[in-house]
């Protein structure tokens, strides 16, 4: 029997529920493809998920990682316009850890020219959850907009997508990162106590792309809640009035990234994705984490 292998878990806990495991090779119904992964990004979802903070005990093996980017293994029916062989990336129901996975056709695009797996698995959640962010913003050309937790993938898809509009983007992120940061045309200020003295300027909009406790000062700064979104704080977001939206909560192909580029922080083997979850928990790095299915390293188109 054709097999694959997957990254799972069968209860909820710390990294170390984390199994790599041999699984029947998947086979794609109607509507669906199966990608041979040659990358999977790994977000803050993804531990909160195993963790248990997001719902109910599993049901079985459950796996982990909801974006990938490989090259097209096989089709179901009905599927068209993706050739076995194409590279692909895009956003997979969890489980795009593994050496194969199904994702709905819908929801997988080309790899642009110029991106490699591991970059282009690095864009579907943050690109997507970016752009819903800044609809609901829609901050205008001149005005400031800050983004909490800048140097995370998210935060730096806002900034550059905000940045090429005219938008002047202020950012927190530790003071390592501050440097890149400007280079990249944000304005970086450390954030924690003090942060309301610290900020360059009056601010126009926020997006908290962060969850530490950071929509008071938020709507304090940007003069009410209907100015700041958050992707990563619900229940903050009831207490202070403020809009929430979901981090990946998309299904549908990621949008042309365009100029728009997360840095790869650190990538991990398939067999170290415990290591990829404690990371992604510790935090402080800039750009995303993306586990690879080749320990040989890095794996180019």
């Amino acid at each position: 029997m054709a097999t694959a292998r997957a990254a799972r878990y069968r209860r909820h806990g710390g990294p170390e529920v984390l199994e790599v495991e041999e699984v029947p090779l998947p086979q794609p119904g109607l509507g669906q493809v199966r990608v041979a992964v040659r990358a999977a990004g790994v977000n803050p979802i993804d531990w909160k998920l195993r963790a248990g903070l997001m719902g109910g005990a599993p049901q079985g093996p459950v796996g982990t990682g909801m974006e990938l980017a490989g090259t097209v293994d096989a089709l179901g029916p009905g599927v068209e316009g993706l050739p076995v062989g194409l590279p692909v990336f895009g956003q997979a129901p969890p489980g795009a850890v593994a050496t194969h996975a199904l994702a709905d056709a819908p929801t997988l695009a080309p790899i642009p020219d110029g991106l490699s797996f591991e970059e282009a698995a690095a864009l579907p959640v943050a690109l997507e959850t970016a752009r819903r962010a800044l609809l609901l913003l829609d901050p205008r050309p001149g005005e400031t907009l800050l983004v909490h937790a800048v140097a995370g993938g998210v935060g730096l898809a806002a900034a550059q997508l905000a940045a090429a509009e005219g938008v002047r983007v202020v950012g927190t992120a530790s003071e390592r990162h501050h440097a890149r940061l400007k280079e990249l045309g944000i304005e970086p200020v450390t954030y924690g106590e003090g942060l309301e003295e610290r900020v360059p300027g009056p601010v126009d909009k926020v997006l908290d792309a962060s969850g530490r406790d950071v929509l008071e000062v938020s709507v304090k700064l940007a003069g009410g809640p209907d100015r700041v979104v958050t992707v990563a704080d619900p229940a903050g977001a009831a207490r202070h009035g403020v809009r929430f939206s979901s981090s990946g909560g998309q299904a549908g192909p990621p949008p042309n990234p365009g100029a728009v580029r997360v840095p790869v922080a650190e990538t991990f083997p398939l067999e170290r994705v415990a290591d990829a979850h404690r990371r992604s928990q510790d935090g402080h790095f800039l750009g995303k984490l993306v586990v690879i299915m080749d320990a040989e390293g890095l794996l180019p188109r």
